[in-house]
């Protein structure tokens, strides 16, 4: 395993943003399938529901539930093809390395519990990158000597 994403990454890949382009060309140019967290899939699918209720609560929030659904069957079927795949995290240690991150950089920084939790998840799996595209999970992860290349 050399990179592991976080949620900025894959609402990147299965929903049409700005960044979008970044994350495709990274997706498709990589040796093997993306390697996930079961923690990064049940965020990013808690996100897209929100972002639904969001929407149907006020339309000029979140995305419609039919967008919505789509970025989760496209999900799904990444999974089923293999493009995708679910590895298993060694959660006690990954808590412990999440522990020494937030006593390390919350105060200066304003690092959010699922943030820390997924450069600590990507520290204790060994990997060289760290895919995202959130400039303060950047700073994080560079500062642990992770890579961000998108």
């Amino acid at each position: 395993m050399s990179a592991y994403p976080d949620t900025s990454f894959l609402c990147a890949l299965y929903r049409h943003q700005a960044n979008s382009p970044q994350a495709a060309a990274y997706f498709q140019a990589m040796p093997g399938p993306l390697e996930v967290s079961t923690l990064l899939l049940y965020e990013f699918k808690q996100s897209v529901r929100f972002q639904i209720r969001l929407h149907r609560h006020d339309p000029e929030k979140g995305y419609p539930k039919p967008e919505g659904m789509k970025m989760l069957a496209d999900l799904k079927s990444d999974l089923i093809s293999g493009a995708v795949v679910v590895i298993p995290a060694p959660w006690p240690q990954v808590h412990g390395a999440a522990e020494r991150l937030s006593e390390l950089y919350t105060d200066a920084n304003g690092h959010r519990c699922m943030d820390i939790l997924h450069v600590a998840t990507a520290i204790e799996l060994g990997v060289r990158e760290f895919l995202t595209f959130d400039g303060n999970q950047k700073k994080l992860a560079e500062s642990e000597g992770l890579v961000v290349p998108v």
